[in-house]
């Protein structure tokens, strides 16, 4: 099973804007299919269209899924989920500790931890919960 985990995230019309900042941070190619240009936009009031009815970002073995359609009632951020990024080198960790949070805020600041790891847990403006690793 080659990559079996992908993240998909929910939000709540900020789909778009989210996958194009995940995009300027991880690269890779990006693809938002909005409801108005899927064959289910019939089924879709008119004040949604331009909503991202789903989103994908895929840089190599790094994939994530996204979408303005929560399909399961009220879309709720909770903490139940965080995304772990295992970073291969300083340098990165840096940059995505300082890009991710911009909006959002830091749960644990970029230190060394007791297990050996650079690690650091933040959280971004649209509410997504990251984990940043880097073993040393």
């Amino acid at each position: 099973m080659k990559n079996p985990t992908q993240p998909y995230f929910h939000f709540d019309g900020t789909c778009r804007e989210a996958m194009t900042f995940y995009q300027q941070l991880f690269g890779g190619d990006l693809q938002l299919m909005a409801i108005n240009e899927s064959p289910m936009k019939d089924q879709f009031p008119k004040d949604i269209q331009e909503q991202i009815l789903h989103g994908s970002l895929e840089n190599g073995d790094f994939r994530i899924m996204a979408s303005d359609m929560c399909g399961m009632g009220e879309l709720k951020q909770g903490n139940s989920v965080q995304i772990n990024l295992n970073c291969s080198s300083e340098e990165e960790i840096n940059e995505l500790y300082k890009k991710l949070p911009e909006g959002g805020k830091v749960v644990d600041e970029l230190n060394e931890q007791f297990w050996g790891a650079l690690f650091a847990m933040v959280i971004d403006r649209f509410g997504v919960r990251w984990m940043l690793s880097l073993d040393k």
